[in-house]
């Protein structure tokens, strides 16, 4: 008989980020498990209840951005009306992670997974949880197991007074759609024409969301200083893209900046051939899916030592380090990758060996089956 679990989380497809796009890899390639999702329906026209993938999606709310805020209540009310489940897995200890704890009140011999998947600065939930920051500490406190995808938030899984299992399973890439064979070298050429790009370009790519957090605006300044033939393509859409548009033009950069605004995940292995190098300068991450997709993609990474970056970033081994808020040392790092003899073959099959080895979603699959085997041998 296939073990049934609950997952809560705040959002699911098609509203998505890094952590919705793991948990639909992961819980696709578990035909043995059965999984229904509560997560918040925040935008109207979503139906209350759909099959995707391998999950049953039921949506609680009215459609209204509010709904993430009412989700403690109203989704393990859902829950409790939801066949009888094996044990439940909370996806990030935000809103999803507080709707899994007030269902282990309701149900107190519910065993609990929760999956650490936060990339903003720590310190930002911290304030946004404000005078029930007790209450965020409860989720670590009462979840019977930690799934981490770093080094860098297990540690904080620990800080926040988890004491139980605690295992690093990363997030992952699917190597069939990201890898080089995947995209024919005429494809390249026509994508990288169509965005303006000459051969002698050197295009540096970025995918994500256009946030103070990702500091695209300090690869935009890089550009002034280098050469003319660096270029940046920006996909990606965010509440920083009015500055952005706007700095672009206050450096006098509009021929040497592209925007693409939002692409779906499946047009992203087309973007990364196209281009020299992938950038994000992240102020923060909690490990950075885009870093592994363009790995798998055959191009060099720069990226800051912040959060769970350095899990897969040797400096000139798997990529170059860039500084964060250090526009120059992002155009220093580019050039390097350029001009070092050596250095850009050895990053690019570096970074292929890494992700075959370590990233596959089909890897990750497995240990995830692990984990959520040995939590229904937990006893409460």
């Amino acid at each position: 008989m296939k073990q049934r679990v609950l997952i809560f989380s705040t959002t699911y497809f098609p509203l998505v980020g890094g952590a919705e796009v793991a948990m639909q890899e992961v819980t696709n390639r578990l035909p043995d498990f059965d999984f229904d999702l509560i997560c918040a329906r925040v935008r109207p026209g979503l139906a209350s209840t759909e099959r995707i993938g391998n999950v049953t999606v039921h949506r609680c709310g009215f459609g209204h951005p509010i709904d993430k805020y009412l989700l403690p209540i109203l989704g393990p009310l859902r829950a409790l009306r939801i066949r009888p489940i094996d044990f439940i897995w909370s996806l990030m200890a935000s809103y999803g992670g507080f709707a899994a704890l007030v269902y282990t009140w309701l149900r107190p011999k519910a065993k609990m997974l929760l999956t650490i998947q936060e990339g903003d600065p720590l310190e930002h939930y911290a304030k946004r949880v404000g005078r029930l920051r007790f209450l965020h500490q409860a989720i670590f406190h009462r979840a019977d197991a930690v799934q981490a995808i770093s080094s860098f938030l297990a540690k904080w899984a620990v800080d926040m007074g988890f004491r139980g299992e605690l295992v690093i399973v990363p997030n992952g890439v699917d190597v069939g759609k990201f890898g080089r064979r995947s995209v024919a070298d005429d494809q390249r050429e026509t994508v990288r024409a169509s965005f303006g790009f000459s051969d002698t370009d050197v295009v540096l790519v970025t995918a994500s969301r256009l946030s103070l957090k990702n500091a695209v605006d300090d690869l935009i300044r890089s550009l002034v200083e280098l050469p003319s033939n660096y270029k940046v393509l920006i996909a990606g859409v965010g509440e920083d893209e009015e500055k952005l548009h706007a700095l672009v033009k206050e450096l006098a950069l509009d021929a040497r900046v592209v925007f693409l605004g939002k692409k779906t995940h499946d047009e992203l292995p087309g973007i990364l051939h196209s281009s020299d190098i992938f950038v994000r300068a992240s102020l923060s991450e909690g490990l950075g899916n885009s870093f592994l997709e363009a790995m798998a993609a055959g191009i060099p990474i720069i990226g800051t030592p912040v959060g769970g970056i350095p899990d897969f970033l040797t400096d000139g081994e798997t990529g170059v380090f860039c500084q964060p808020r250090d526009p120059k040392s992002i155009a220093l790092a580019a050039r390097r990758i350029q001009e070092e003899s050596g250095l850009r073959e050895r990053l690019i099959a570096n970074g292929e060996r890494l992700v075959h080895a370590k990233y596959d979603w089909n890897g990750i699959a497995e240990r995830m089956k692990d984990v959520l085997l040995r939590l229904s041998n937990v006893k409460r």
